[in-house]
């Protein structure tokens, strides 16, 4: 009789990555999802297979654990253990044998080894068919980060490019980037941050078996993101000084990052900062199957000593003091994963904080999550982990002081500044989704946002809402925030009331505001009013006291680039409005890159010597590279292989000239990236043009960044297109 011997494998990969949602991870493994079967074609020879003599039993390897089961033709009936069924329709004597291997779905994740044992009279034989990458599976009921929202799943596991939203509460900005989960190499490289991690290191076993959970996988992950403790991603930086590296607002995806990381034997990349360290996380997450977004909080507190209070100082003359270890980001961005919480009590499942930009420790290591949402806003300081970090960064009071000599002259209090607004991408939209509510009670209102209008086609709803006011805009964002699949909000707990947001002083009958007449954009006069409210029946005199100091978003402000004083009467139950302005000329040699002022008035009374403060901290908004596609029609017709021109326009509007690159990238869209000289007279305008060959479907974006030579102001463009099957 002749031996039955296995002649080939055909792992199915096109079928399996069709089924198990993970087309175009990756060119060299099988890629599967947990708690789904995949499935193998066995083709022997010899003699056909006979299942009353012979018998397939397969054999599971992760590292040196292992699991052994038999094909069978009946399904199994636990799905906590691996099995394999034989399908139905293989005849009884067949040299072809199709079987569905089910890997349970709360298998560890990580890269298998798959044997085959084939006993069969006369002989026994042995097989290694191969590797395969095991993943979370967000669209399994039974695994621990299911979400029953495809559109969810489709924005927060499969999108490969997003925005990471950044400037201050009144004036939102947003910037491209491409979380690049299907560049070649990139699922390796994650699943190999796992095996370079301290916890894979000191005990490989319990590490392998630990990866089954997303709590323990998204703590890992988040630690190695930033290299504090360990062989990480990356170096953190905020001197200002990056000429050791890449400077943290040149980069445009994480692709280049983990590309780098690898390639250097895992050295740390220089250099990030929040949303860098937040974003590439998310790629990460993603790319491991746990559903991830990326989470701006606008005007986050970072309260070193824990007492929810932060303190800012000023001097008399309305200069900001750098005076206090506390500190407020005008905006801190990190992640939001979504997965079971058993480990809990009930309740506290869905999304999950994680921020890997390394600011104080847990657990001994610099990492912070994953802290329910739903914990935080009904501050659960009692659970784990980081609760009461995150908590501070949403809700901690702001105690404003002015001093001379060391002396207190005022102080006021506010409590509504801290977590202003809490955005993240919306679901299939370019417009920010208003989240604050998850985090803590409402009160973020319309005038919060404001967006720049459309500089790109999309689909005519997308481009009414970009062009309509930031009022409409707003009012999306908390349509958006109801929408199905995203985790209703817990009810809202009884909470110390709140004052007013406080963005004016009132004291001894008179009340002061500061205000913008409009979002400043570069190029532009800074135009802002002061106004003083008589509250008494008596005449005052009073000298007003203006100062504006360039910061950057994570720290003080710098030195005073303008000031000005100016005395004035208010006769009584007077209200009087003072404008100013700060010339274009005065304040674009001393912006840094993220375009932020600090600006504040104190009001004097010349009598009583008592002083009022009001305080403003603004972005100016740089223009947007305007991206065209030429050659396509009004329903953006584009198709995979074939030939699509774009052209790329921008004009300086600043006051000198301005030299750089402009690198332009699109993932599927572009190998590698297309860089052009730029040379641009002020008010001169540059139009260059590419060429794209997309080869991928799907929704991608072609983005650009102008980095110039002589400035730290960075320019950005994209353009969201979506690209068809030929």
């Amino acid at each position: 009789m002749e031996d039955l011997t296995l002649r080939y494998v055909n792992l199915e990969l096109s079928a399996n990555q069709v089924s198990h949602e993970t087309q175009g991870l990756s060119s060299k493994h099988l890629v599967v999802r947990r708690g789904k079967p995949f499935k193998i074609t066995l083709l022997f020879k010899g003699r056909p297979f006979s299942p009353a003599k012979d018998c397939l039993i397969f054999k599971v390897l992760l590292g040196d654990l292992y699991v052994e089961f038999p094909a069978t033709y009946a399904k199994s009936q636990s799905e906590s253990q691996w099995s394999a069924e034989i399908l139905p329709g293989n005849s009884a004597h067949s040299e072809s044998v199709t079987v569905h291997v089910l890997p349970p779905p709360r298998s560890p994740v990580g890269i298998y080894d798959l044997q085959l044992f084939v006993l069969a009279q006369p002989s026994h034989r042995s097989y290694r068919i191969g590797e395969f990458v095991l993943l979370c599976n967000p669209w399994c009921p039974a695994d621990s980060v299911y979400v029953h929202n495809e559109e969810l799943r489709e924005e927060c596991v499969k999108n490969d490019c997003g925005f990471l939203y950044m400037g201050t509460a009144k004036n939102v900005e947003r910037r491209p980037w491409e979380f690049g989960q299907y560049e070649e190499g990139i699922l390796e490289i994650c699943l190999n941050l796992l095996q370079v991690s301290p916890q894979h290191k000191k005990d490989w076993k319990m590490d392998y078996l630990c990866r089954s959970d997303p709590v323990y996988l998204s703590r890992v992950v988040c630690a190695m993101i930033n290299c504090q403790d360990d062989k990480g991603i990356l170096q953190g930086n905020w001197t200002g000084d990056f000429q050791n590296g890449v400077n943290p607002a040149h980069w445009t995806g994480s692709a280049d990052i983990l590309k780098q990381w690898a390639k250097s034997n895992f050295n740390p990349v220089c250099y990030g900062q929040c949303w860098v360290f937040a974003a590439v996380m998310c790629t990460v997450m993603r790319v491991l199957g746990i559903p991830c977004r990326v989470i701006t909080n606008f005007n986050s507190a970072h309260d070193t000593n824990g007492n929810l209070v932060i303190e800012e100082y000023y001097d008399e003359m309305g200069k900001k003091l750098n005076k206090s270890k506390d500190s407020i980001w005008n905006f801190h961005v990190w992640v939001e994963c979504w997965m079971a919480r058993p480990d809990l009590a009930s309740g506290f499942d869905g999304w999950q904080v994680l921020d890997p930009t390394p600011q104080e420790r847990s657990g001994g290591v610099y990492c912070c999550g994953p802290s329910p949402v739903r914990g935080i806003r009904e501050r659960r300081l009692d659970l784990i982990y980081d609760i009461p970090f995150v908590y501070a960064e949403v809700n901690a009071d702001v105690h404003t002081v002015i001093v001379r000599n060391g002396q207190a002259l005022a102080r006021t209090v506010d409590t509504e500044r801290v977590g202003a607004i809490i955005c993240t991408k919306s679901l299939g939209s370019d417009l920010p989704q208003n989240v604050t509510e998850a985090y803590k009670n409402p009160k973020a209102t319309a005038q919060h946002f404001n967006f720049p209008k459309v500089l790109h086609k999309n689909s005519n709803s997308q481009a009414k809402a970009y062009n309509s006011s930031p009022q409409d805009a707003f009012r999306q964002c908390n349509i958006l925030h109801s929408a199905p699949g995203l985790g209703s909000s817990p009810e809202r707990t009884t909470r110390r009331p709140r004052s007013r947001r406080s963005d004016y002083g009132v004291h001894q009958g008179l009340e002061v505001s500061l205000s913008l007449d409009k979002a400043p954009v570069a190029g532009e006069t800074i135009s802002f009013s002061v106004t003083v409210a008589n509250k008494d029946n008596a005449p005052k005199i009073q000298r007003e006291y203006l100062n504006a100091q360039a910061k950057e978003y994570n720290s003080s402000p710098l030195e005073t680039f303008w000031e000005y004083n100016n005395l004035f009467h208010l006769a009584s139950y007077e209200v009087k409005t003072i404008t100013h302005q700060i010339h274009h000329s005065q304040y674009e040699e001393m912006l840094l890159g993220d375009g932020l002022v600090n600006l504040a008035v104190v009001i004097e009374d010349q009598n009583s010597h008592e002083r009022i403060l009001a305080t403003e901290e603004f972005n100016i908004t740089n223009p947007e590279i305007s991206i065209q596609i030429t050659n396509d029609d009004d329903d953006d017709d584009i198709v995979v292989n074939e030939e699509h021109t774009a052209r790329f326009v921008f004009r300086n509007p600043y006051h000198v000239t301005m030299n750089g690159v402009l690198t332009v990238k699109g993932a599927g869209l572009l190998k590698g990236s297309v860089q052009v000289n730029v040379n641009l007279q002020p008010g001169e305008t540059m139009e260059k043009t590419i060429t794209f060959s997309p080869k991928m479907a799907g929704t991608k974006m072609l983005h650009a960044n102008l980095v110039f030579k002589n400035s730290p102001i960075v320019i950005r463009g994209f353009r969201t297109i979506l690209v068809k099957e030929a």
